[in-house]
């Protein structure tokens, strides 16, 4: 049995569809799949659930404590996880993210 494990971030111009990805070794599965939002994350977090057998998520730092909440309470036997930085990464990722025109 191999470990599978979903990536998900936020993008403003994100087609669910369109933007994702499968990496796959021998014991490892990695998924990635970009969303525009909360309630596309869940929706899509229940389909990697049900369709693939995920085991767990990680979520890019731009999901609330409210979000992951929400995640973790829908999907009881997925384990879910924040990729978060200290302040000083946090902050240069935002800057980048600022001249990439995500929040225009």
């Amino acid at each position: 049995m191999k470990f599978r494990t979903l990536f998900m971030a936020h993008t403003p111009e994100a087609e669910k569809e369109e933007h994702k990805a499968k990496i796959e070794t021998e014991k490892y599965v990695l998924y990635v799949n970009l969303v525009r939002g909360q309630e596309e994350a869940l929706k899509t977090a229940e389909e990697y659930a049900e369709k693939e057998g995920i085991q767990s998520i990680i979520l890019c730092p731009g999901f609330t404590h409210e979000d992951v909440a929400e995640i973790s309470e829908a999907l009881d036997d997925v384990g879910v996880t924040v990729a978060r930085g200290d302040g000083p990464s946090g902050r240069i990722a935002k800057e980048a993210m600022q001249k990439a025109g995500w929040f225009e």
